[in-house]
């Protein structure tokens, strides 16, 4: 059974609902319109109910029984910026928080918030900085999360690897790439990439090497290690050592990581981008993503570039990390 397969599977009896801040956007609308149309899950979209319903007439979109929200028209407005401005500590007053939620991304993730929604997905017109910040003001991190951080599911056929972070933090420090390492393996296995098997990524395996970028991992494998002890964690670990059963055993046969990692997390920004990139045009993989990881509720990130199916797959996606989130 394809990942898509077993994730409707999981989410269809729940009916999750996901807000799409975009709804004017054909991709997006005609996503919705199938997750509808499918009975996966209950899409809410935002935005004037006209220009909604033209998008829809001009791409033969059948939209009748979506629920549409217009924040110019949104009964519960005097609420939700009550609830804005007590979220965000007075730091902008109900004048300011009114024009605040003009924006569509800030309208919706208050929406998840107050517990309107489930999650949302965004991203599909405006920038990565335009859906997360607003996600980080309102929704916030975790208890005992400091960082939020971006991963991919890589899908092949059977395939199945999480990369991370692949889109949001440059240089994580030891810390903060030790949470990255301990919110992916709780994401692969909650898509059924288990036992986690975390891979910390460098060009050094087992002291082959050194340098600050290498201790800086070393380092935060054993900050992982001493959080998470539930998970395997190993590192520092090369790529060909952490996924090629043979290389591992030859430079690292104490490992209980190296050869059989399927959670694979990158030293910096810099070399996850490149990474997943690489493995999606070379390699043939199947990227969903980035999933922001860490959050209270389920926020998620569309890359501009996106296709209808994009957005039809981040969203099955969201609504299971709503659905790890009540478990």
């Amino acid at each position: 059974m394809t990942l898509m397969r077993e994730l409707i599977t999981s989410i269809q009896t729940n009916k999750q609902s996901i807000v799409f801040p975009e709804a004017i956007d054909e991709r997006v609308l005609s996503a919705a319109s199938r997750l509808y149309a499918e009975d996966i899950l209950t899409p809410i979209l935002i935005g004037a109910g006209e220009d909604i319903k033209k998008t829809a007439e001009e791409n033969e979109l059948n939209i009748e029984g979506i629920t549409s929200i217009d924040p110019e028209e949104y009964e519960e407005i005097e609420k939700m910026v009550e609830a804005f401005v007590e979220r965000r500590n007075g730091k902008v007053s109900p004048e300011e928080a009114r024009e605040i939620l003009k924006d569509m991304n800030y309208f919706g993730t208050m929406l998840v918030y107050m517990g309107k929604a489930d999650g949302m997905v965004s991203g599909a017109i405006h920038s990565t900085s335009d859906t997360v910040r607003p996600a980080f003001q309102i929704i916030k991190p975790r208890e005992g999360v400091s960082v939020v951080s971006g991963s991919f599911i890589m899908t092949r056929e059977d395939e199945r690897y999480v990369f991370a972070d692949c889109g949001i933090n440059p240089d994580p420090n030891e810390q903060q790439l030790a949470e990255i390492a301990v919110e992916s393996a709780r994401v692969a296995e909650a898509f059924d990439i288990k036992p986690a098997k975390v891979a910390m990524l460098s060009y050094s395996t087992h002291g082959s090497a050194g340098g600050p970028s290498v201790d800086k991992v070393v380092n935060a494998t054993k900050i992982a290690q001493e959080a998470a002890p539930e998970f395997d964690i190993d590192g520092e670990l090369q790529f060909d050592a952490a996924l090629v059963e043979s290389v591992g055993k030859s430079k690292a046969p104490d490992s209980n990581v190296a050869g059989q990692a399927n959670v694979f997390i990158f030293p910096d920004l810099q070399s996850g981008n490149i990474g997943y990139k690489i493995a999606q045009r070379f390699g043939g993989f199947n990227a969903i993503g980035p999933l922001l990881q860490g959050l209270n509720k389920p926020i998620n990130d569309l890359s501009r570039g996106c296709s209808a199916e994009d957005v039809y797959q981040i969203a099955i996606v969201t609504a299971q990390f709503a659905l790890m989130n009540e478990a």
